[in-house]
């Protein structure tokens, strides 16, 4: 099923959830006044991206692939080539917003020809609820979407707090852009449509529940929305009309291979009928999934078990026929009590999604005080699918690839109770360096090399801004780990190497949120070189580009107010997808890979992290006491 990616960050679909680095503050004011008055990103200088990018290699390639790679970047630095796509570069800056969104948006997500389901969805893990039924699901359901209408209300009234970093306003750009939209497949590239554009105001959402969508008008004739009362009775008048499970699974197409959807949707929607309830379903401010209940594990395989649901909704026999996977927002709610969401990646980053998780998770705590009258509400419409043959088969043959996609994912969540970020930081270090350097240390273990490592990084600071990598395999990280792998070592030398490591971390992750990072000048300067139909320069024909681009460790930290975790699946066929978010005295980390490659397994490197962040802390505590 998979082939081998190797020019892995410059290959469509690798783009993972991305993060802040410090505490990010919210002011309330009005978030598109400031939109205008942001900076441009920068073009990073030539000669700083090529020394950053040698520096990066230096741990994961051999010196006589280094000696070799010199040589490119000295000659692509006088030569006159990388000169001459650097003034390009600048020229594209001064004449856009943002030199890189479109360029970034094509290349990682439109552009990209794998399922969006596994491969660039991240799915969220809200807490267990404790309902059983189908009331408490609905009840549930009902309060949720009543939720995120309320966060509609900001931003279709313009009231969402703005959010400062350093003191410096962020751009407020994608939280207008994940609610109203959806993505499109095309033949060779997808689009994605945001209907809230359009001059007449959307009032439903789409509601799935036993692979059947209904649209749910989720607004009265006044513009005021439904009460919680209201929506959940018009989700049980949508359960009491769908209770058959024989319907064909519609919604499984669209986790299809985007060129195999591409030809499936164009022949799904020769018929009208067709047509109309996949534009209803397009059109939807966001998508509800009424799952049906999962086969019961235990309370230590729970975690890893819905987080395997929120990605691809368990088979063909469960839940993954249940979804749109095409749509922006999808809600999912278990009638056996589990919840969370899935995203299609291509508008938004993680924080736009965790502060509208954090906020409606916020107002269902909320007691309710509604005595709503009792008016009539309208039967919500039932979409109908004409299944052709055709369409059947095309059914028949994502329900097998969806499948084995099932198969193929290993995923395990990791609740790491002994400590959270409070303790790194009573010794001084980033939370987030401490972490990444845990991720360091248990690969190392398992396969005595450095590899390479991506940790995404916010460039809201800027207009449009979305993501840069912060490389977290450095040469100051492989001395640490080294070390603390040598019997020979003093603790108070490890230590000394771990705060080296990670104030190195820290600074490359201020230079990727100023817009000094290296990864995305790279891709900007090798997307002029094929937009000018002129030869490729060999730095990115060479060995050492390759294994750069080929990230056997795809991490991102997305921390949340709510106790949830987010997961998303591996970059490359022998890597791992790790996403952390770090709690005051735990911290939530889920890590996927693929059964389909003998070398890794989620499970042990799940165990290998836990013990790494164990021995950190000893290593920690040990020199403290030491000192006394």
């Amino acid at each position: 099923m998979l082939g081998v990616f190797v020019k892995a960050a410059l290959r469509p679909g690798l783009v993972k959830p991305c993060r802040l680095v410090r505490p990010v503050t919210q002011i309330p004011e009005r978030s598109l006044v400031h939109q205008e008055g942001l900076p441009k990103l920068p073009v990073p200088p030539l000669k700083q991206t090529c020394e950053q990018y040698l520096a990066a290699l230096e741990p994961i390639v051999s010196e006589e692939e280094l000696e070799h790679t010199r040589q490119l970047v000295k000659e692509f630095l006088t030569g006159g080539v990388g000169e001459r796509l650097q003034k390009g570069l600048e020229r594209r800056a001064h004449k856009t917003d943002n030199w890189l969104s479109e360029w970034w948006m094509q290349s990682a997500y439109l552009d990209c020809r794998m399922p969006v389901a596994v491969y660039t969805s991240p799915g969220v893990v809200l807490p267990r609820m404790h309902f059983h039924d189908r009331q408490g699901q609905m009840r549930f359901a009902a309060k949720l979407i009543a939720g995120v209408l309320e966060f509609k209300k900001m931003i279709d009234t313009d009231t969402l707090p703005i959010e400062y970093l350093s003191g410096k306003p962020l751009c407020m750009d994608q939280y207008y852009q994940i609610l109203s939209s959806c993505r499109i497949p095309g033949p060779k590239r997808d689009t994605v449509v945001n209907h809230s554009i359009g001059k007449t105001p959307l009032n439903h959402i789409a509601v799935v529940h036993n692979f059947q969508f209904f649209v749910l008008d989720v607004y009265h004739s006044d513009g005021t929305p439904l009460t919680v009362d209201q929506i959940y009775m018009q989700l049980e008048k949508i359960w009491n009309s769908s209770l058959q499970t024989n319907k064909e699974p519609i919604g499984i197409l669209t986790s299809q291979h985007r060129n195999t959807w591409g030809k499936a949707y164009n022949n799904l929607i020769k018929d009208k009928t067709n047509k109309e309830s996949v534009r209803a379903i397009q059109k939807s401010i966001f998508t509800v999934c009424l799952d049906a209940p999962m086969p019961r594990v235990s309370d230590e395989l729970y975690r890893s078990r819905v987080a395997a649901q929120m990605l691809h909704g368990g088979g063909a026999r469960w839940n993954s026929g249940n979804r749109w996977f095409d749509k922006t927002l999808q809600f999912i709610v278990g009638e056996d009590g589990t919840s969370g969401l899935v995203y299609e990646h291509a508008p938004a980053e993680g924080p736009p999604i965790v502060f509208l998780i954090d906020f409606v998770v916020r107002y269902m705590s909320r007691s309710e005080i509604v005595r709503t009258p009792m008016v009539p509400l309208p039967m919500p419409l039932k979409l109908r699918f004409n299944i052709t043959p055709e369409v059947k088969r095309d059914i028949e043959n994502a329900k097998q690839n969806m499948n084995i996609m099932v198969h193929d994912l290993d995923v395990k969540v990791l609740m790491f109770s002994h400590f959270g970020r409070k303790l790194p930081q009573k010794h001084k270090l980033s939370p987030d360096a401490f972490v990444q350097m845990a991720l360091q240390l248990a690969y190392f273990r398992m396969y005595n090399i450095c590899c390479s490592t991506y940790e995404s990084a916010s460039l809201r600071m800027f207009k449009y801004g979305r993501t840069d990598a912060i490389r977290a395999t450095t040469t100051d990280s492989f001395k640490f780990v080294q070390a603390l792998q040598d019997p020979a070592k003093q603790n108070a030398e490890r230590l000394a190497l771990l705060q080296a490591a990670a104030r190195t971390h820290k600074d490359n992750m201020y230079k990727a949120i100023h817009g000094q990072a290296i990864d995305r000048h790279l891709l900007g300067l090798k997307m002029l070189s094929i937009d000018e139909l002129t030869s490729m320069p060999e730095i990115f024909m060479d060995t050492s580009f390759a294994v750069a681009q080929h990230y056997n460790l795809s991490t991102s930290q997305v921390g949340s107010k709510t106790d949830c975790v987010m997961c998303f699946g591996p970059m490359v066929p022998d890597g791992y997808g790790v996403c952390y978010n770090p709690m005051d005295e735990h911290i939530n980390i889920a890590i996927t890979a693929f059964n389909s490659c003998d070398e890794t397994n989620a499970a042990k490197f799940a165990q290998a992290v836990e013990d790494a962040l164990l021995d950190m802390r000893a290593l920690l505590e040990d020199t403290a006491t030491a000192e006394q």
